[in-house]
């Protein structure tokens, strides 16, 4: 049978060839696993997946989430699908066993998790947020806010939201003024509107646990006055029953092109005066407390780009190997039979810069989970802070190169289907539109990309810089003794020499104060960036595939011959292309600062 949500021989090499996910179980907290044990949760998350999640994805898709008597209704296959996605435990797969996780590496919940998100986006994102809100209040939460609010969210009963945006502001969190109120009982009455809050209301769950982004009276301007507070959609006794129904209205649902089986949706905090929230440490922290979901947030938008570009890509040269048109251009018989589309040279490239952009992307999405598994069981305080650096670092282009480029892949699907790609007949048209999505999830191509170069790259020092260009180097020097990979590695020796050259003089000017102009072509320095990350992340996997051939497993040898070509296509296409714009970020150009608004 065709794979439909992404490769398990891609999947094995990943984890077992190129990140040692099996070296993890030396480390205390996952000593009970091992590799079978690995494979049995994958196993068992894409049997879930392909039984619950892709059958009603279409259905989903068709039949937006509806507003009726002040609710969303879904429609009936969601429910099932989350429950089965509960029950098997994927809502805790990283926690602790004594919490009823199943104490699994970061790395293998995200391979988990891949499935659910190439099978169906729209109903992922419930437990997407939910695992996100409820790490947030295991960090930052009172006891009292764990027992009452997080217990039921690690059993599934209460799920979550993040509600930050508000019509006025958009992403411009500093300007936000729903306002929260002190009660005389510690409690807090919240004012306000949020608009987009993905799952903020739906039947799924007994109750939903918004965490709200809101300012105090004393606030100070700006984001240093964001407090964050907990407000439940029903109000929660003392012996964790569920009380009357809060102060928190569902003012409506958006429409969006795409992932609509998600709730998207606008909510009024305290429209009758009596909208109860709870503060989460300190005031005026609320933002730097929010951070840790919106970076986990960040990651896994960007594997979510990278499995819809997957799900595009694998659907479309199944479609290219069986769909026969036309005959090669040296075919004179006009009787000869038309050959498999895959025969074209064109559908090869397009095929091929698929496969290099989301296999490239999957890789790093893996690389920054085994990061985060580093920076909370690596061996040394010393491991620990470099993984946390190094995340910090990758987070920007894990989240946007993705959200750039495997839509790039999913239009390249709808291309090779042809006339049917553009039909609601065929999945790819949905793959595009919900992948559509993701340049704005999280934060836009250019908030990331100011994030990357205005603060990222000179963060402690440039230490997470300095130790990403010196883990480019040290592969560049694994790569050397095969001969076969010179034409892979020299490109990517030559983009990261000129790469630190422009950083260090952007950085320069960024020291000068010259901001604005220093930052006005940030957008084209994070893909210029992320490809160079890309790039490493495609020699790394060479390097692997050309130890299996060199092994002789004739059983692998077309998976190896394959990635090497995606590789070489990577590296020898797509990576020296950026040198034109490094160019144009040394030379800082100004066309678009210097564009008058008069003048559009």
């Amino acid at each position: 049978m065709s794979e439909t949500l992404l490769s398990a021989r891609n999947l094995a090499f990943e984890l077992y060839e190129v990140l040692d996910a099996e070296s993890l179980t030396q480390r205390e907290r996952f000593a009970e696993h091992n590799r079978e044990t690995f494979d049995a949760a994958i196993g068992t998350a894409r049997s879930i997946a392909e039984k619950y999640f892709a059958p009603h994805n279409r259905k989903a898709d068709e039949n937006e989430p509806r507003y009726e008597n002040g609710a969303a209704v879904l429609i009936p296959e969601v429910k099932p699908a989350v429950d089965a996605f509960l029950q098997a435990g994927f809502l805790n797969a990283a926690r602790s066993f004594e919490d009823g996780g199943m104490q699994l590496p970061t790395l293998l919940s995200q391979a988990c998790f891949a499935h659910f998100q190439a099978a169906n986006a729209g109903s992922t994102s419930y437990p997407f947020l939910t695992m996100g809100a409820a790490n947030l209040i295991e960090s930052f939460g009172s006891d009292e806010q764990k027992q009452r609010f997080l217990q039921p969210m690690i059993e599934g009963r209460f799920f979550g939201t993040m509600a930050l945006t508000e019509p006025h502001a958009g992403s411009s969190l500093s300007d936000i003024r729903t306002r929260a109120e002190p009660a005389a009982d510690g409690s807090y009455r919240l004012k306000g509107n949020k608009i987009f809050i993905s799952g903020g209301d739906h039947p799924l769950s007994e109750n939903i646990v918004h965490l709200v982004l809101a300012k105090l009276p004393d606030a100070p301007p700006g984001v240093k006055g964001i407090s964050l507070f907990i407000v439940p959609k029903f109000l929660v006794n003392d012996d964790g029953s569920l009380g009357p129904r809060n102060d928190v209205l569902l003012a409506g649902l958006f429409h969006k092109m795409g992932w609509r089986g998600t709730t998207s949706t606008a909510l009024n905090f305290g429209d009758n005066g009596n909208c109860v929230g709870y503060l989460v440490g300190k005031p005026h922290h609320g933002l730097s407390y929010m951070f840790q979901m919106m970076n986990e947030a960040r990651i896994g938008v960007g594997m979510g780009a990278v499995m819809l570009g997957y799900a595009g890509y694998l659907y479309s040269l199944d479609y290219a190997r069986e769909r026969p048109q036309g005959r090669l251009p040296d075919a004179k018989d006009p009787t000869a039979a038309p050959v498999a589309i895959i025969n074209h040279a064109d559908v090869r490239r397009m095929l091929l810069t698929q496969k290099a952009y989301v296999e490239g992307a999957f890789d790093l999405g893996l690389y920054a989970a085994r990061l985060f598994d580093d920076t909370l069981t690596g061996e040394t305080d010393e491991v620990r802070r470099q993984a946390h650096e190094l995340l910090d670092l990758l987070t920007p282009i894990v989240k946007s190169w993705p959200s750039e480029f495997c839509l790039k892949a999913n239009e390249l699907a709808i291309q090779i289907l042809g006339g049917h790609g553009y039909t609601r007949e065929y999945p790819v048209e949905q793959y595009y539109r919900d992948n559509r999505l993701n340049p704005i999830h999280e934060g836009t191509h250019g908030i990331q990309s100011l994030d990357l170069l205005g603060r990222k790259l000179a963060q402690n020092g440039g230490a997470g810089l300095k130790q990403l260009m010196r883990l480019i180097s040290e592969t560049c020097e694994r790569a050397q003794p095969h001969a076969s990979l010179s034409a892979l590695r020299q490109p990517l020796e030559q983009m990261l020499t000129a790469l630190q050259g422009v950083t260090l003089s952007l950085l320069g000017d960024l020291a000068k104060g010259q901001i604005t102009a220093t930052l006005a072509n940030s957008a084209l320095y994070l893909k210029v960036f992320g490809h160079t990350v890309i790039g490493w992340r495609w020699l790394e996997q060479a390097i692997r595939a050309q130890e299996g051939l060199d092994k002789g497993n004739a059983a692998d040898s077309e998976f190896y011959q394959g990635k090497l070509q995606a590789a070489r296509y990577f590296l020898a296409w797509e990576l020296p292309a950026c040198h034109h714009d490094l160019h144009l970020l040394q030379s800082r150009d100004d066309t678009c600062l210097a564009m008058d608004d008069a003048w559009f």
